[in-house]
């Protein structure tokens, strides 16, 4: 939701998948390496504030990275997400393409997300990239969450489908916008999340789409909610565990808070199919009391086990909101930020490795 930061940020060892990249292309093998807070992207002086935000990114089969954000730049012409590229394991990155938006007028605003189909989707062959993101006009009248595809690696980008439609983009209860799609299929199907404001008994909950095709999507199905009106549980990501279970993480603006640490305490469920977490249970994400300032990842090693989280150190700053993707060799993590809500922001990674994994 927009004007929220989540204090905390995370991590688990999940299964990776990658786009195959066309024949003959790609980046030679190289080693993942350390290195903390290389720059990305420094917007021109004209950008509007907060300038960038809210980076996401997504690793292809060949090690390619490809990265993309929330980029406001001046209007006219409409706002659009860049797609930069690193062949070096992310250490260097060069402007590589651009998602605009084709079917609104609108341009493409907030909450972009990466996502790499594991296997086939209707005519969109696994390996294909999508790019799920927000679609607003200048005076944020509308919200729609509309999928792009990519069919060669990232280097072009066509609409496929929308998701779902809603109100003005204001992150007040009463408005009725939808926000921050996520990506993942399960079995032979597309699940698209995002937080929604349309359902007059609740001021924001989580809910999700399908698709078997990319093009058809069903009813909305409901994730998380709160039966009192002023919480807003928010910003889904979701994770498969290494014993075959997911693992769906959000903020719950309103909900119980054991470390009185803020207003957004981090929530989870775990369920065996990711279409079915409205029926799991609630916990809170709580390392021994201690409170995170965004640099910190929150590390799980047994399956999701409350009493199992520990928090590490990360040397990338905080965001709004952080990208954490664990690379292809798997003892590694990549963090991008593309800086804070108001801020004079740019965009930089860090690739750590993590302890104990």
């Amino acid at each position: 939701m927009r004007g929220i930061a989540t204090c905390l940020a995370w991590a688990l060892s999940i299964t990776s998948t990658y786009a195959a990249p066309p024949a003959g292309a790609g980046p030679k093998k190289c080693a993942v390496t350390e290195f903390s807070q290389q720059t990305i992207f420094v917007p021109p002086r004209d950008y509007n504030t907060p300038k960038t935000l809210y980076g996401r990114t997504a690793q292809l089969e060949d090690g390619t990275l490809l990265a993309t954000w929330e980029n406001y730049s001046p209007e006219p012409p409409i706002v659009h997400y860049p797609i930069y590229k690193s062949t070096d394991k992310g250490k260097t990155w060069a402007p590589f393409s651009t998602v605009k938006d084709t079917v609104n007028g609108w341009g493409l605003r907030y909450q972009p997300f990466l996502y790499v189909l594991p296997r086939a989707i209707g005519t969109f062959k696994k390996g294909t990239i999508l790019c799920a993101g927000n679609s607003l006009p200048t005076d944020l009248s509308k919200t729609k969450i509309d999928i792009y595809a990519s069919r060669d690696a990232g280097k072009t980008w066509t609409f496929v489908s929308s998701v779902a439609s809603g109100g003005r983009g204001i992150p007040n209860n009463g408005e009725t916008p939808v926000w921050e799609p996520f990506l993942l299929v399960h079995k032979n199907e597309l699940i698209a999340y995002y937080a929604d404001q349309r359902d007059p008994e609740h001021g924001q909950k989580l809910s999700h789409q399908l698709t078997s095709d990319l093009v058809n999507w069903g009813p909305p199905v409901d994730d998380a909610s709160s039966a009192t009106y002023d919480n807003r549980p928010g910003m889904t990501t979701v994770a498969r565990l290494r014993n075959g279970d997911y693992l769906m993480l959000y903020e719950f603006g309103g909900g119980y808070n054991p470390a009185n640490s803020g207003w957004f305490p981090v929530y989870y469920k775990i369920a065996a199919d990711p279409r079915k977490f409205d029926e799991a249970e609630e916990m809170v994400i709580n390392a021994g009391g201690r409170r995170a300032d965004g640099v910190a990842v929150f590390v799980n090693t047994k399956a999701g086990d409350k009493d199992a989280w520990v928090m590490h150190k990360t040397p990338q700053e905080s965001a709004y909101t952080r990208s954490l993707l664990v690379m292809d060799d798997p003892d590694y993590l990549l963090i991008l930020g593309a800086g804070q809500l108001g801020g004079d922001n740019k965009v930089t990674d860090t690739v750590m490795r993590l302890p104990n994994l």
